[in-house]
């Protein structure tokens, strides 16, 4: 990458992050402080401890192989917090909210995206009291883990299967929404046995916010594409 160009996305993480700051505070589609028993609660931080120690690894690796892409991974985590900070009030009553893991499950695999999750989770919880601290491994699951590996899974497939990078980003970006979404009502839905009530009010409301953040990394990929091409072709993207 270019220096001008790699200053370029210094400005451009610093800004998003900025962004993400001055978000209103929002109790949208993440699981809220208290709304999980403790037992449900806990048992999704259980579930995402080995995620989380594989994350890491996986951006040590990642990183030690091509130390520009740190750029890149913070440039990913700064677009996850702003698009997931985002309130949008939906039909339903409700508050949706797009996710913006897409990104980085692409560009980095799903194992690392994890921990930009996480990352942000926390950060929202503190700052925006957006989700909550003991349902912090229930959105863990659904968004820093479930999310990027259905958008790497699909990203991959259709890659081989020679789609476009374009189709192949915003279908991947787009279901991996709206599966954190399904994700987040089957763990409402067994604690509170209304499965299907939660589908309808999340997964249905989340559909065009799946489409728009699929059209949006697409913008996103596209100028990653023209300027980053060499780091994306480090990461095995291209």
């Amino acid at each position: 990458m270019k220096r001008s160009n790699y200053t370029n996305m210094r400005l451009l993480a610093a800004l998003t992050a900025v962004l993400g700051l001055s978000t209103v505070s929002a109790s949208a589609m993440h699981i809220a402080e208290g709304y999980l028993p403790k037992a449900w609660a806990f048992g999704w931080m259980a579930v995402c401890v080995p995620f989380v120690a594989a994350g890491f690894l996986s951006i040590r690796r990642k990183v030690e192989r091509s130390p520009k892409a740190k750029v890149l991974l913070a440039m990913c985590g700064a677009f996850a917090f702003v698009l997931s900070a985002l309130k949008i009030p939906s039909v339903t009553g409700s508050c949706s909210h797009p996710t913006g893991v897409g990104l980085g499950a692409i560009l980095f695999g799903p194992t690392a995206t994890t921990i930009l999750g996480l990352i942000v989770l926390v950060f929202q919880a503190l700052l925006l009291a957006h989700g909550g601290l003991t349902t912090l491994g229930a959105n863990v699951f659904s968004m820093a883990i479930v999310g990027p590996i259905v958008s790497w899974a699909v990203y991959q497939g259709l890659k081989k299967a020679g789609a476009r990078p374009a189709v192949a980003v915003f279908c991947a970006a787009a279901l991996g929404d709206l599966l954190t979404y399904v994700t987040t009502s089957f763990q409402l839905g067994v604690v509170y046995g209304n499965v299907g009530e939660y589908l309808t009010i999340f997964a249905v409301t989340q559909i065009p916010l799946a489409i728009a953040e699929g059209l949006l990394t697409v913008v996103v990929f596209n100028v990653l594409e023209k300027y980053s091409t060499a780091e994306l072709r480090e990461l095995s993207v291209l």
